[in-house]
């Protein structure tokens, strides 16, 4: 029997440019979508699965998967046909791309970065070389290039000694042990204020929101826990973080599997859970607590899962108070643990990995990219 489809291991570059993509959204729908196939795939999910997940055939998402395997990040791109003849010659846009990610400063300029009318005219103006391209012309150019307009940040680096080690071993539990496995995280902080959201309405009356609140009710933690085998999530609200609800959920993951065999907790690094209290309780029940390193909250699965309690909880409300909030989740959960396979739970998943961790990741089981020396 033929293994299942998967995509090859990720590296650090190439599983952060996938969650920046799928996390922020894109103007292309097909660059969201293959990314969102990539990630699921990293995330261990199969092939039948992804499909449901991105409501593409089957064939397509293996399609995907190996023109990744083949040429990486360049397959997000769609190759569209049709078209007017090029007149840029190839040498021509090998020195429009250095120009445009060097520094304006460097140039003799007196600003700090392009605008795409001062890059035109600086390339028309070229003693040098003069380039001539139209502002829409150099946009496709740079877009087929891999060259996008983005706001400098500092770099977040997987500073972890066992980086492999761990996710390796989460990787092990998700995708070989899965049901054994269980997942805990924390939801929030949840607020009481008003929520933007969409619903249906009259184009002429819309259902607006209060822009004016006091923040006079506090901040709550959806401590959830995630069972990866049967699909069911579950947890309980708190006022706070802490070693003492982290017990609490652990237990509950350990009652949820009561014939006492060993199992497997995926969890964060958060110094809550390496309380020396946890790890004797774990080892004392057979609970292998599987750390995930740091910057790497895109091997939790349960991630996805708190997307449809954003969308369904929270977005659209005007909650009164946290213990009307609490029930609104529950109930939700309630409902979603009976109708797990929903179109609408499918695709609010999806759309959660647009908010899986502001820094880019690596799938679960992924290395660091090695720089040239």
């Amino acid at each position: 029997m033929a293994p299942p489809v998967r995509v090859r291991r990720l590296t650090q570059q190439e599983g952060q440019k996938l969650q920046r993509t799928v996390r922020r959204g894109s103007t292309s729908s097909v660059r969201f979508r293959r990314a969102m196939m990539l990630l699921a795939s990293a995330g261990g999910s199969t092939v039948p699965v992804i499909a449901r997940l991105v409501q593409a055939h089957e064939d397509s998402v293996r399609d995907v998967i190996h023109h990744f395997d083949e040429i990486g990040l360049a397959c997000l791109n769609p190759q569209w046909a049709g078209g007017s003849p090029r007149l840029l010659r190839s040498d021509d846009e090998d020195f429009v791309v250095p120009t445009a990610t060097t520094r304006p400063t460097v140039l003799g300029k007196s600003f700090t970065r392009w605008s795409v009318r001062k890059l035109v005219d600086h390339l028309r103006r070229n003693i040098a070389r003069p380039v001539r391209i139209g502002r829409e012309a150099l946009r496709c150019l740079l877009a087929r290039r891999g060259i996008t307009f983005q706001r400098t940040k500092p770099r977040k680096e997987a500073l972890d000694p066992a980086f492999d080690a761990k996710l390796e071993r989460v990787e092990y539990a998700v995708n070989e042990r899965p049901d054994r496995t269980f997942t805990f995280d924390e939801f929030g902080p949840l607020g009481i204020r008003p929520t933007a959201g969409s619903c249906w309405t009259e184009q002429s009356r819309l259902d607006r929101q209060s822009a004016t609140y006091r923040r006079t009710h506090g901040i709550t933690y959806f401590h959830g826990c995630y069972s990866v085998g049967d699909d069911k999530l579950w947890g309980v609200n708190r006022r706070r973080k802490g070693t003492d609800h982290t017990w609490g959920a652990l237990r509950s993951i350990r009652a949820a599997s009561p014939d006492g065999a060993p199992i497997y907790v995926v969890l964060d690094s958060l110094s809550a859970y390496l309380n020396w209290k946890i790890r004797r309780w774990a080892a004392k029940n057979k609970v292998e607590l599987c750390f995930m390193p740091t910057y790497a909250s895109w091997a939790n699965p349960i991630g996805a899962r708190f997307g449809p309690l954003r969308q369904f909880t929270l977005a659209n409300s005007n909650h009164p108070n946290h213990t009307v909030q609490t029930r609104a989740l529950h109930a939700y959960l309630r409902w979603w643990n009976q109708n797990t396979r929903h179109p609408d739970v499918l695709a609010a998943q999806r759309r959660e990995r647009a908010r899986i961790s502001s820094e880019k990741g690596i799938r679960c089981g992924g290395r660091l990219l090695q720089t040239a020396a």
